[in-house]
């Protein structure tokens, strides 16, 4: 072999060299270039947050009492209701828009004449069905009469809806559906999970 032939083999072996070099450090620097690319397209630590469930303990929540906590940006109120609110219920239904809860928004679970896994506790949205005021509490735990003028419940302040303990809209106000139950899951007797999709009763 001449030299001349030598020298070409060895300048083809360093081409291939140089090309197979250079396309391993591209790939790799675009690799490099499409992570933060890619990791753009997970939702933030905050927003994963936000959507989260929230545990909630009611081990210490007194009867005819509520708790609020937040979830997805939103307050949501458990209220362990006492034997005297829960007779108001069934006495209620004549005065309600919608006793059966059949054009409102709860997890299939929840759809009774309680709207709730267990009945002693409402898990329920603290946000009005009108224009998404936050109604206030009002009641005691010994409310055992309903009339046409309301016995308590919740109240929103801002054009004057009522809804009774179970969160189900008085008629004749402008909130056009009860209040919403979002999904739930009771993970032991005394903590409920919110936001847990599709759950049922422990």
């Amino acid at each position: 072999m001449t030299e001349q032939a030598m020298t070409e083999q060895v300048d083809q072996g360093r081409r291939r060299l140089l090309v197979a070099a250079t396309a391993a450090t591209g790939a790799v620097g675009a690799a490099f270039a499409a992570a933060p690319f890619l990791a753009s397209w997970q939702p933030s630590a905050r927003a994963k947050a936000l959507g989260a469930p929230v545990e909630v303990d009611v081990g210490k929540l007194e009867p005819g009492a509520m708790l609020k906590v937040e979830w997805r940006g939103k307050p949501v109120w458990v209220v362990r209701r006492t034997p005297g609110m829960l007779a108001t219920l069934k006495a209620a239904e004549q005065f309600l828009l919608d006793p059966n809860s059949d054009g409102s928004d709860q997890p299939e679970y929840a759809k009774n004449e309680t709207r709730a896994v267990k009945p002693e506790y409402l898990v329920v949205l603290g946000v009005c069905t009108h224009l998404g005021c936050s109604p206030l509490a009002k009641f005691t735990p010994n409310d055992v009469t309903v009339s046409a003028d309301w016995p308590g419940g919740f109240f929103c302040p801002c054009h004057g809806s009522k809804f009774d303990l179970a969160g189900r809209v008085w008629s004749g106000v402008p909130a056009p559906s009860n209040l919403p139950v979002p999904p739930y899951q009771w993970v032991a007797d005394t903590r409920v999970l919110v936001g847990a999709e599709g759950a049922a009763a422990a």
